[in-house]
């Protein structure tokens, strides 16, 4: 046990607005059933965290080309019958990386598109989605084309600027209005993301997107631990997407996100581990001004993905999920500033004030051997105080173990395939004036609720 003291402060550092924690997936994941209407448990699943936004793009945005008049379900081929609303808003991203020299070829199919192409899609996206249309992207991760894109020919921001400006022109001819937003690169904010959007300015985007890893999955290096430490390259990429945002005059919002890159790293990736290292990310961005964060997935592997499905059939909540959960339950609001001091312990601490007045406190204890005694000094009197946990407790264990993938629980319950979730009654908790004191198990974390 280690005595640990929290201070929350009323200096405001950032905010949490709607739709923050939201989803991406693959386009051709739209190949298959999964996006459904008939399909009640994804919906069920996404309902739990939403109202969001799901992000449709990833590599596959460059494999695939539109075929107005084709019959759906068919590989390297998006439809109209293919394409499902979810209840969300939605980011689509539509193919640039075609309209180079070498588009991606399997088979009978060749995924060449034109600014028309594009423009076609668009539009019929625009209509499907209607004003749950967040905005298309153009391309995906450009900052990496010239290996399997446009390979054999020049290419940098400036030439993608270019090519880009041609399709936006043709989507805004064939759809007047339609929110464009940009570049989704994968990982050089400063050299790619920042830089054009200074080019195309607001007037051409409505939101700034980025993509990011924490480290490559196949590296032996990417391990639970490495996993759960603090992240100075994230705080490094999120000033300057800030900084770089607010002179364009956008947001910006991490568009395509997960732990490790290459699907992530097997058993670690899926692990209980991911769940506390996607608290501290969303609030890491959240503390930066993004306007959200879209954790990429899909499948059922043992990589990343908040939500596992085999086809159509939703498999389980993944740890993340319960991540993206608790940070949900923690609200919307202003953030003010903490002062957690934990010794050495691994430990972080956050504090949401509602638009109701009350204060959201989350600490994650992420030490293995050390539990918290917590000593909290509010910035109010509080005169009621509630806890829920969220832990892991594999079945014969004693205790959590971060590299478990399954048994992740938020106040004893999990959350069903279908997204049913019945938790047990918080903890009720005695505060006294502006102090309050509590427990925080090690390899938890709590959420606090203060009135």
């Amino acid at each position: 046990m280690t005595s640990a003291s929290l201070t929350v402060t009323t200096t405001a550092t950032g905010s949490i607005g709607p739709a923050f924690a939201g989803l991406s997936y693959e386009k051709s994941q739209l190949y298959g059933p999964l996006f459904s209407a008939s399909n009640s448990a994804l919906i069920g699943m996404f309902k739990r965290l939403g109202p969001s936004v799901l992000r449709v793009g990833g590599n596959s945005v460059d494999y695939t080309y539109w075929n107005p008049s084709g019959a759906g379900q068919t590989a390297g081929q998006i439809a109209p019958s293919v394409v499902k609303a979810t209840g969300w808003q939605c980011l689509y991203g539509v193919n640039l990386g075609g309209a180079g020299p070498n588009p991606y070829t399997n088979g009978s199919v060749v995924a060449k598109t034109t600014p028309a192409l594009a423009a076609d899609e668009a539009a019929y996206a625009a209509n499907a989605f209607g004003s749950a249309l967040l905005g298309i992207e153009i391309g995906n991760e450009p900052d990496l084309y010239g290996k399997t894109y446009f390979s054999g020919a020049a290419w940098n921001v400036s030439v993608f600027e270019t090519l880009w400006s041609q399709f936006r022109a043709a989507i805004i001819s064939r759809t007047p209005g339609i929110a464009i937003t940009g570049p989704a690169d994968a990982s050089n904010s400063a050299s790619w993301t920042v830089p054009f959007g200074q080019a195309v300015t607001k007037s051409d985007i409505t939101l700034l997107t980025q993509h990011y890893y924490r480290a490559n999955g196949q590296s032996p290096s990417s391990t639970v631990d490495f996993l759960i430490t603090a992240d100075s390259n994230l705080l490094n990429i999120l000033a300057t997407l800030r900084t770089g945002a607010q002179g364009i005059g956008v947001p910006f919002r991490m568009a395509e996100c997960n732990s490790f890159y290459n699907g992530g790293a097997p058993n670690v990736s899926d692990s209980y581990a991911s769940a506390l290292w996607a608290i501290d990310y969303l609030f890491d961005c959240a503390q930066a001004s993004a306007a959200g964060v879209n954790f990429h997935g899909g499948g059922s592997g043992t990589g990343y993905t908040p939500i596992a499905n085999s086809g159509s059939v939703v498999i389980e909540a993944r740890p993340e999920f319960y991540a993206m959960l608790l940070f949900t339950l923690a609200g919307q609001g202003t953030l003010y500033s903490t002062q957690l001091l934990a010794g050495s312990l691994n430990a972080t601490a956050y504090a949401v004030k509602n638009s109701s007045g009350g204060l959201n406190i989350v600490v994650l204890n992420k030490d293995s051997t050390q539990n918290l005694q917590l000593s909290i000094q509010l910035p109010q009197s509080a005169t009621s105080a509630t806890l829920m946990q969220m832990t892991q407790l594999t079945q014969g264990a004693s205790g959590p173990n971060l590299s478990a993938s399954s048994g992740v629980t938020i106040q004893g319950a999990t959350v069903g395939n279908d997204g049913s979730f019945s938790p047990s009654a918080a903890y009720v908790m005695t505060p006294s004036g502006t102090q309050l004191n509590c427990y925080v198990p090690m390899l938890s974390a709590v959420l606090i609720q203060v009135s």
